[in-house]
């Protein structure tokens, strides 16, 4: 078998973060009296998934982004409020959000047989371990590796360093990388010289510059590929 390891990103590849992410920010605007629409969810998404990509850059720490976000976002929409108490209140829903996508468990259960599995994520440590501890696939992994604990985040080279330290027997040869993110899964493999599979349910074009060994639109299809 040329892949017993596989590391697999949480949020929208095992999780549906999306869901989880529409349900915490209806609940905080009826916590805190904000106006809620599907335009002010895609706001917000926006401001987010920009910081996100500044902090897979390097350009901002998680503790900036976090509150930064609902700053952006009541700039934005012109409502007042307490970013740091919007955020607050949206970690601790978001850890009790433990949604898989369709398929997940029975992708893990199945593969656990004859794989060791690990989870790899740049989440907020304190919501992950919430929501992984809630989910049913926690009993299928060996162990987590979340950005926040380690003070290193993907796609950094000192991130899967210490994945690499961490894992006996692991290495650059037996292990596949499966994620959606192309900043951070994808470019965190070729980073580390780790074989990666993209997870692309959207079908979106393949860009230049970064090596993909592996392309899949549904979870099943991971099957065959970590077959290989």
């Amino acid at each position: 078998m040329k892949y017993p390891f596989l590391l697999f990103d949480a949020d929208n590849t095992l999780f549906d973060f999306d869901a989880a992410e529409r349900t915490a920010h209806r609940r905080l605007c009826e916590t805190y009296g904000l106006a809620y629409s599907d335009e002010g969810y895609q706001l917000y998404h926006r401001c987010n998934a920009a910081l996100w990509r500044e902090f897979d850059r390097g350009e901002c720490t998680k503790d900036f982004l976090l509150v930064e976000r609902f700053r952006r976002y009541l700039d934005a929409t012109g409502e007042q409020a307490d970013p740091e108490a919007l955020n607050r209140e949206h970690l601790r829903v978001l850890g009790e959000a433990a949604v898989l996508l369709p398929g997940a468990l029975e992708l893990c259960r199945e593969l656990s047989r004859d794989h060791r599995l690990y989870l790899l994520t740049n989440a907020v440590e304190s919501v992950q371990r919430a929501r992984f501890a809630r989910s049913a696939i926690a009993p299928f992994f060996q162990d987590v590796f979340i950005s926040e604990a380690i003070g290193y985040g993907k796609p950094s080279l000192e991130y899967f360093n210490h994945v690499f330290q961490a894992v006996p027997g692991l290495s650059r040869e037996n292990a596949l990388l499966i994620g959606d993110s192309l900043s951070s899964d994808i470019q965190g493999a070729n980073n580390a010289g780790l074989d990666c599979c993209w997870f692309n349910p959207q079908g979106l074009p393949r860009p230049e510059g970064l090596r993909i060994d592996y392309e899949v639109r549904i979870l099943e299809a991971i099957r065959g590929v970590a077959g290989q």
